[in-house]
């Protein structure tokens, strides 16, 4: 069985300032991104999770 990779570091960094927030466009703010790169981030990490970790409302996000 192959192994898998460790997660990216920057994904995990954006998903915990993501959860923190409870939006894309303030941690995009925080971390100096848009919120479209964070959006992708966090879809890469959920992707290699096969999880959705975040609820997506019209105006916040919220953990599973």
């Amino acid at each position: 069985m192959p192994k898998k990779r460790i997660p990216s570091l920057n994904w995990l960094r954006v998903f915990a300032v993501a959860a923190r927030t409870e939006s894309f466009a303030r941690a995009a703010e925080e971390l100096n991104m848009s919120a479209s790169a964070i959006s992708q981030q966090v879809r890469a990490l959920e992707g290699y999770l096969g999880k959705n970790l975040f609820l997506r409302e019209a105006k916040r996000v919220r953990l599973t």
